[in-house]
């Protein structure tokens, strides 16, 4: 049986390359370090299952567990992480580098790095005297479409009573966070020479008057979706990205605008979409076969922690911190979808997210693997009848 140090446990989760890309060609099987997961848990006694994420390239989630009976505590996190930038980097990104008592490499921080911590934390916990499970989940491709944890969400195969999921928060309870969903809006307009406008129809004057309405609908969403407790309180609509047309002597024949969503607690994804379609319809009746909106990707809900069993007051007793909301999107919502209480806490700051020269300080490792073993304290023992 094999116990893994700390450090040598960090070592080896940053040196398995597991980046999540929308393209192709950047993208990675996490498979590699699902499988040196599952061996490291196996080792301390918990049994492994491993299962393929379908519509993702060779993604596995893995789920392992230990102890019998009826709720018990889940800790989860990704396995993923996001492409890098090789030129802004100052070390390799796969080498953990310890250096003024940080630990530097990519996913230290977002988030993989986490279940070193796990691994720390279970050495001294008495597994074999569990009152109620405890369960890991390592999933995939939170990065880019949250498949893993959609998969696992629609699969039910736990019911635990708490949930953590250990992004970086600086060890400060998240109970609730706003959704996401980006659109691409396309006009297809038909082209032509601009000596003579008359014989086209330009796509960059449809899409003005399409951003027009989706700005009334951003004050409007502002207006009528808020939620006070959040430090950007109301739901928010960003054009992200623009581009149209070939030349400046040539009618625009086409034009694209990606625009994102970021819904607060109360508005649903199905709502928010109901309301694009109603601030285009106009356009789409007087520009017949012109107008198309598609959501780029799945969209991820709001968040809202259920503490039903007061999860939260938990948290804020063994953190010594009040529960606080964020604006960035999590698995969250999903493993919600398991009927459990769920929180978003775990260590590093979330300015280190997507960075170059990502780090995890040091002092973060004994106040982590305190906060964990109290939480199996809490939820596998102490709270058994």
């Amino acid at each position: 049986m094999r116990n893994y140090a700390f450090l040598e446990a960090y070592e080896k989760i940053i040196s398995i390359p597991t980046i999540s890309a929308l393209d192709e060609s950047m993208d990675m099987s996490n498979e590699p370090l699902i499988g040196w997961l599952g061996n490291a848990f196996a080792d301390l006694g918990f049994s492994i299952s491993i299962h393929k994420v379908p519509h993702a390239r060779n993604k596995y989630n893995l789920l392992a567990q230990i102890g019998s009976g009826e709720g018990g505590l889940l800790l989860a996190g990704h396995s993923d992480t996001v492409p890098f930038d090789e030129g802004r980097w100052q070390s390799d990104p796969f080498t953990l580098k310890q250096k003024d008592h940080r630990l530097y490499g990519l996913g230290t921080c977002d988030m993989k790095g986490f279940f070193a911590f796990v691994l720390e934390a279970i050495k001294t916990v008495p597994l074999a005297k569990l009152h109620k499970p405890l369960y890991i989940l390592a999933t995939a491709d939170e990065e880019t479409s949250m498949a893993g944890a959609r998969f696992f969400a629609q699969q039910q195969l736990i019911k635990p009573d708490m949930a953590i999921i250990g992004e970086p928060t600086e060890l400060r309870p998240i109970g609730k966070h706003k959704g996401h969903m980006g659109q691409s809006l396309q006009i297809t307009g038909k082209a032509g020479h601009s000596s003579d406008p008359d014989k086209g129809v330009n796509a960059i004057e449809i899409m003005y008057a399409a951003i027009e309405r989706l700005l009334a609908l951003r004050d409007h969403l502002a207006k009528q979706y808020r939620d006070d407790s959040f430090s950007v309180p109301q739901a928010t609509l960003n054009l992200g990205h623009i581009h149209g047309g070939d030349g400046e002597n040539r009618i625009c024949g086409h034009c694209k605008l990606n625009f994102d969503v970021r819904c607060v607690p109360g508005l649903t994804d199905d709502d928010a979409i109901k309301l694009i379609d109603e601030a285009l319809a106009p356009l789409k009746l007087q520009y017949p076969q012109r107008i198309d909106v598609q959501l780029m990707y799945p969209t991820s809900p709001a968040f809202s922690c259920q503490n039903q069993h007061a999860i939260i007051e938990l948290a804020e007793s063994l953190t010594g911190f009040a529960v606080q909301n964020a604006n960035y999107a999590t698995e969250a919502p999903f493993i919600n979808q398991l009927g459990c209480d769920t929180l978003v806490l775990g260590p590093g700051s979330i300015n280190q997210a997507h960075q170059p020269d990502e780090f995890i300080s040091l002092d973060y490792v004994e106040p982590t693997v305190t906060l964990l073993r109290n939480m199996i304290k809490h939820v596998c023992f102490e709270t058994a009848k």
